[in-house]
């Protein structure tokens, strides 16, 4: 029976563990090795297959996305919409979908939500129009929405190299950790340009990080010059601190996480914290909701 629609349609956040700019190509684009982590905060997404060929989202949570009235559609240039269309002009599907976001996962916080929504999107289109791609052929499409999609893609925590398309899976130990999101956000285009990013941190193996999580592998390139463009970003390293947490930023942040201890239940109160902050304690996951939704070659 052909599938008509699609729905509770999972696509999570990710960590990362470190972030080390190593390098960057004569095309501008810079080179970094990291370790992404999958947690179970996730966006939902849900899909009506269309047979006009017309591509359409909504917001299911604008609450989120406060210049939004429910129901309106997002810009055109949206990495949902393009992650659709992408896959219509690389296949020649004639189908269409219309396709709804319940966002929880906040913008601009360096959890890599709009990219799991685009990798999510190709899953799920790709089995909701019968078109049979596998992994590899998704990766191709999803490298050209994004840098960090291929490894929401790829449906397993990963040390990751190059711009974001080498990826090698890793197994990571269960674990929880408390993750912080201010309401102001941090452009990743004003931190990677900016003259003052440390772009030459020695290259790391991967094996150094299998002996030891902290071994030589310690904090976030990009932290520094986010804190000058999101001084909230230091305000929750300080209130982090503050509880005995060794907090970082993940990706180009503005959001900060730390792990908790071992069988630890404590909950955190954010009284003392400006309001509309975002507080989450979140678990990883060993694999992405959706890894079996294709070939993986």
């Amino acid at each position: 029976m052909t599938l008509r629609q699609l729905l509770d349609v999972p696509a999570p956040a990710k960590l990362n563990l470190f972030l080390h700019i190593v390098g960057r190509r004569a095309d501008g684009y810079h080179l970094l090795q990291s370790v992404f982590m999958l947690i179970d905060w996730c966006d939902t997404l849900h899909f009506e297959r269309l047979s006009s060929g017309q591509i359409s989202r909504l917001d299911l949570n604008p609450d989120l996305n406060p210049d939004l009235k429910p129901g309106q559609a997002l810009p055109a240039n949206d990495l949902v919409l393009r992650a659709a269309r992408a896959l219509q002009s690389a296949t020649g599907c004639t189908w269409g979908a219309q396709i709804a976001l319940d966002k929880q996962i906040p913008q601009q916080a360096g959890l890599g939500g709009g990219s799991s929504d685009a990798a999510s999107t190709l899953l799920a289109l790709n089995r909701l129009w019968g078109l049979g791609l596998n992994g590899a052929d998704l990766q191709r499409i999803g490298l050209t929405l994004g840098a960090d999609v291929p490894f929401f893609l790829g449906g397993r925590n990963a040390w990751v190299e190059g711009i974001g398309e080498t990826l090698q899976p890793i197994d990571l130990q269960p674990a929880r950790y408390l993750v912080l999101k201010p309401p102001s956000g941090a452009s990743t285009p004003d931190i990677f340009s900016h003259p003052s990013l440390k772009r030459d941190t020695p290259r790391a193996r991967i094996e150094d990080f299998a002996a030891s999580c902290r071994a030589g592998l310690q904090g976030n390139d990009l932290q520094p010059v986010a804190i000058k463009l999101c001084p909230d970003i230091a305000l929750g390293l300080r209130w982090m601190a503050k509880h005995g947490l060794d907090a970082r930023m993940s990706g180009s942040g503005s959001a900060v996480f730390a792990p908790l201890a071992p069988g630890c239940n404590a909950q955190y109160s954010v009284a003392d914290l400006p309001g509309h902050w975002v507080a989450r304690c979140s678990s990883n996951l060993q694999e992405h909701p959706l890894f079996g939704w294709c070939k993986r070659s």
